[in-house]
C-alpha cells in the first residue's frame, strides 16, 4: 500500500520554518521532542488515521495505537512499512532507533522493542509531529 507524495513539499528551511509551527518545526525538523504528557494524541483514542503534519502522508491507524503510559502516543506498527525510515540515534549518551517520515524525512520519535504482539514493537511518537483524521 503505497502513498503518493504531496505535489510540493518545502524545500528550503526558510520555507519549512513557515509551514510549520515552532514546535513542530522543532520536532519534525531539528529532531526535538516534545515534553511528555503534554501531547494532543497521548490520550488520545478516537478511530481514524494519523498522518505526517509535515507533509501530510497516512502514518499509523488507530487500531494499532496502545497505552504504553509513557507519555507519548504508541503504535505497534505503521499502516505499511514503506511509510517510514529507521535511523541510529546515538543523541543524549545512547543509542536508539530514530523513526522518521519516508516522505518529508521529518523526525517522528523512536521506536523501541517493549511492545505488545504482534510486533514487539513500541513506535513512541511525538505528538506535534501527527495530524489526525477521524474515520
Amino acid at each position: 500500500m503505497s502513498e503518493s507524495a504531496p505535489d510540493e513539499l518545502p524545500q528550503t528551511d526558510a520555507e519549512w520554518r513557515e509551514a510549520l509551527s515552532e514546535e513542530a518545526y522543532h520536532v519534525l525538523r531539528e529532531a526535538g521532542t516534545e515534553p511528555a504528557g503534554s501531547g494532543v494524541y497521548d490520550d488520545h483514542w478516537e478511530d481514524g488515521t494519523y498522518r505526517c503534519a509535515g507533509c501530510d502522508v497516512a502514518l499509523f491507524d488507530s487500531e494499532a495505537k496502545y497505552d504504553h503510559h509513557c507519555g507519548w502516543p504508541s503504535f505497534y506498527e505503521p499502516i505499511a512499512d514503506d511509510r517510514v525510515e529507521y535511523r541510529e540515534d546515538t543523541s543524549h549518551g545512547m543509542v536508539r532507533t530514530e523513526v522518521v517520515c519516508a516522505t518529508c524525512e521529518g523526525h517522528l520519535g523512536h521506536v523501541f522493542e517493549d511492545g505488545p504482539e504482534p510486533t514487539g514493537e513500541r513506535f513512541c511518537i511525538n505528538s506535534v509531529s501527527l495530524e489526525f483524521e477521524s474515520e
